[in-house]
């Protein structure tokens, strides 16, 4: 057994024993960081779609279609099926923030769904070439939206957007 497959199973009992529920506590997670993502998407003004803080950096429409892809893409390794018309480049070619929201929204629903169809996080997989978890794949993704989240509030904040679930406690 490896030593990351033993972590699991150690934190997946310690969760029990404290009453904790990893994938509703998971997905209770999810549905907060979509939430903050989405608003944040619709509210920065589309002229700032463009902006990025320096050459070669992802703009603003850049990073919300990683996310979006990332929410198509990492799944595969939970055994979910990549829609159609889902491909790497889409960080490049959809730029118009109505199109961005929207497939934020769709790749959302798409991750829920492939994280509720994959319960048992122990169940072995690849990600990314290296043996995983479906357990590892899950912390993945929240680490990834988070990375994100934070990177799209630095963008909004130098583009003197306020992020809606902290207006008017500043």
């Amino acid at each position: 057994m490896k030593l990351h497959s033993i972590a699991l199973l150690i934190a997946a009992s310690v969760s029990s024993a404290f009453g904790f529920d990893a994938q509703s506590d998971l997905l209770a997670n999810l549905d907060d960081t979509q939430k903050k993502i989405v608003s944040l998407a619709e509210k920065m003004p589309a002229e700032n779609y463009p902006w990025r803080p320096a050459e070669g950096v992802r703009s603003v429409s850049e990073v919300f279609m990683h996310i979006a892809g990332a929410n198509y893409m990492i799944p595969t390794a939970l055994g979910a099926k990549l829609p159609a018309g889902i491909s790497r480049d889409m960080e490049k070619t959809v730029t118009d923030k109505a199109k961005v929201i929207e497939q934020l929204k769709q790749s959302f629903v798409h991750l829920r769904q492939a994280i509720e169809a994959a319960p048992d996080s122990t169940t072995a997989t690849k990600l990314f070439g290296r043996d995983s978890t479906y357990g590892g794949v899950k912390l993945l993704i929240i680490t990834h939206l988070h990375e994100h989240l934070g990177q799209s509030i630095a963008y909004a904040r130098i583009n003197k957007v306020t992020p809606p679930w902290s207006a008017g406690k500043e």
